[in-house]
């Protein structure tokens, strides 16, 4: 696959890791709808880039199949699915407040996990309908988990558990579409400058950066989406699980 032939759908795309993918895809020639809960952001950088937006609820089964069915309306088909919505709460399991509350944990897993499996679902039943390339090739998933799936750190209970249901259904998703010619990949950013990060004081920032041995800063959106595009494009990537971290180890 080459982005250049490539539509795809980025859930998240309005803001961050999203953003950054829908840009560098259609920079390089893709044709991109963005899946966002923002529609202000969402149309305007839809705009920017020459995309297509549709305002997305990821845990809504009616909401993710109206929205492809826009995608496949104004680009003819789905060829790649990226996947960056996501929360993160910062709750330790036993607080100064008493437990975790259960409903930050369920919204948690909802949106990360199910709201991913959500779209994988939907957006595979597009794709599989796709003709084939010379390979076998109709459509890849990439999907976004985070370092803290390996390594999460305190308060970071239901959001590793989220990221770490993506990394865990990675390969059982990839051997089940893998008759149908799509690949599943999942990408696992270490600390990245996001919109939640940017609004941190520098001291609070530098600290952060200092934890990363190589290089010692905060990932780049653009590399998020580099790395995508380099995943849609070699195709015997595949049921894996890439970490981009800067050989950083939470503890």
């Amino acid at each position: 696959m080459k982005l250049s032939t490539t539509a795809a759908i980025v859930t998240g795309g309005a803001s961050g890791l999203g953003e950054a993918t829908a840009r560098h895809f259609a920079a390089n020639g893709a044709k991109v709808t963005i899946l966002d809960r923002d529609a202000d952001r969402g149309a305007r950088v839809a705009e920017e880039i020459g995309g297509f937006f549709a305002q997305t609820d990821v845990t809504d089964e009616e909401s993710v199949q109206a929205a492809i069915d826009l995608a496949v309306e104004k680009m003819g088909t789905i060829t790649a699915t990226v996947n960056c919505a996501g929360i993160a709460y910062g709750i330790k399991t036993v607080g100064k407040d008493g437990p975790h509350p259960l409903d930050a944990f369920k919204r948690t897993i909802d949106i990360n996990l199910v709201g991913t499996f959500n779209v994988c679902r939907l957006a595979s039943v597009v794709m599989a309908r796709n003709t084939p390339e010379p390979d076998g090739a109709r459509g890849v998933i990439v999907n976004t988990a985070s370092v803290a799936a390996f390594d999460g750190q305190k308060g970071q209970t239901a959001y590793s558990a989220s990221k770490g249901g993506i990394v865990g259904m990675t390969l059982p998703m990839a051997r089940d579409l893998a008759s149908t010619g799509i690949r599943v990949m999942t990408i696992a950013p270490g600390i990245f400058m996001t919109p939640m990060l940017a609004g941190l004081p520098e001291d609070v920032q530098a600290s952060l950066a200092a934890d990363v041995p190589n290089p010692e800063r905060l990932g780049h959106p653009a590399e998020y989406g580099r790395l995508a595009g380099f995943i849609v494009e070699m195709g015997y990537l595949n049921g894996e699980v890439i970490r981009i971290d800067g050989a950083l180890r939470m503890r």
